[in-house]
């Protein structure tokens, strides 16, 4: 930045597009006709796919400028490459839904490092299949509704959550230990919008009590796996993993601890990129400029 220019608004242009010679000086030149400051660029070139994206967080100085003049701006540059992409203010919080059953230390997680200001996203509900988490909800001063899930009622709860959506016009939902399977067409409807955290043991260990197979076949590592949903259950594209070395000595209890610990901060980091609009799907990958 110049030392003489004074700080503007931030925004953030994601873009992917077929890749050919250009499309850097393209962009380039969009931002310095529109008073742009480059405060961040990446950019990735699959070349097995031939297929580049790139993400650029900028300042604009010309307050005359806002987010419809720079998207309408933008609108020739994208039609030449046929690029595919999105424009957002920066400092626009990700509005969040999030969904719980019975294991809280995810959306403990979440809740507290939105209350500190880590993570840019507003939270105008919390949804549960069980009330377990309500007077957290409440100490928040969050909305709880209660959902209750059957093979009986799921359509109705589904088509209940789908309206939560579009009333609160939520950005993100995040399955923080939301313990029912998403239907085919919900996860259609969510597609690109919905995050899962789970264990990393998937396939190997399924069921209920995932730590205690681990255990009894003697795993030395925990781990966590955050995902977007897909209609293939827990194999949508990768956003985020980490494991932590476990030995011998620790019983199952001790290995649900690690594995708690890992998977909210696996989530958190999957949220916080994208709600900075960090994560490209790229197929059944991602493309995380961290």
């Amino acid at each position: 930045m110049s030392p003489r220019s004074q700080p503007g608004r931030e925004y953030v242009l994601t873009l992917s597009c077929p890749d050919r010679a250009g499309i850097v000086h393209a962009v380039s030149g969009f931002l310095v006709r529109h008073s742009g400051d480059i405060l961040e660029s990446k950019q990735f070139d699959d070349r097995l796919q031939d297929h580049f994206f790139m993400r650029v967080r900028f300042q604009v100085t010309d307050p005359r400028l806002g987010l419809e003049e720079l998207r309408t701006g933008f609108g020739s540059v994208a039609e030449a490459f046929n690029i595919s992409w999105q424009l957002y203010d920066a400092s626009t919080p990700t509005r969040t839904l999030i969904m719980v059953s019975k294991f809280g230390h995810c959306l403990n997680d979440l809740l507290f490092r939105k209350s500190v200001g880590a993570l840019n996203i507003e939270i105008p509900a919390i949804v549960s299949n069980h009330r377990d988490f309500e007077p957290l909800a409440r100490s928040y001063g969050i909305p709880f509704h209660h959902v209750p899930v059957t093979r009986e009622t799921k359509p109705e709860a589904e088509a209940r959550l789908m309206e939560l959506v579009d009333e609160l016009n939520v950005d993100l939902v995040v399955l923080a230990r939301y313990m029912q399977i998403l239907s085919d067409d919900l996860c259609k409807q969510l597609d690109g919008r919905a995050i899962n955290i789970h264990h990393s043991f998937l396939p190997s260990f399924k069921g209920a009590r995932p730590y205690v197979q681990a255990h009894e076949r003697g795993v030395k590592l925990v781990g966590a796996t955050a995902h977007y949903v897909t209609a293939d259950l827990d194999e949508g594209p990768i956003i985020e993993q980490d494991v932590v070395r476990v030995n011998h000595a620790q019983d199952p209890e001790e290995l649900v601890t690690l594995g708690r610990d890992v998977e909210a901060q696996v989530l958190a980091r999957a949220v916080e990129w994208h709600s900075e609009s960090r994560v490209m799907v790229n197929g059944h990958r991602t493309v995380v400029f961290r």
